[in-house]
């Protein structure tokens, strides 16, 4: 069993950086794959970024290639967001996830553990 706690979300202004923080308990989490995923207002859930479980290989969608960067440290069961160069269509809910794999997937069902998720609003 994993619990995944979000943090770092708040109100921004286009341009600036933003770092979101996901904390894992439980002694999986060195197992887990992990993702963030964001969800905007009357939009379905989109893949954003994640990162293996093991050598750190990271997955981005195309449109946040290159401003955002995913990181994860296994001492301290956590997982990271970078986001730079925040744009106003970034505004939205952003989830972590995980799921007991070697590489991660990039569709929201197949993650099964998931956090509460942090509020982002880039303003223009």
């Amino acid at each position: 069993q994993v619990q995944l706690v979000e943090s770092g979300g708040g109100l921004v202004q286009a341009g600036d950086s933003l770092r979101l923080s996901c904390a894992a308990s439980g002694r999986d989490f060195r197992t887990h794959v992990m993702a963030w995923f964001r969800q905007a207002p009357g939009k379905e859930r989109e893949f954003v970024a994640a990162i293996s479980r093991s050598d750190s290989r990271t997955y981005y969608n195309d449109y946040v290639k290159g401003r955002f960067t995913i990181s994860r440290d296994n001492a301290k069961n956590t997982v990271y967001l970078e986001m730079s160069s925040l744009k106003p269509e970034d505004t939205a809910v952003y989830y972590c996830a995980s799921r007991y794999d070697s590489t991660p997937p990039t569709t929201p069902l197949e993650y099964v553990y998931w956090g509460q998720g942090t509020q982002v609003t880039v303003s223009s």
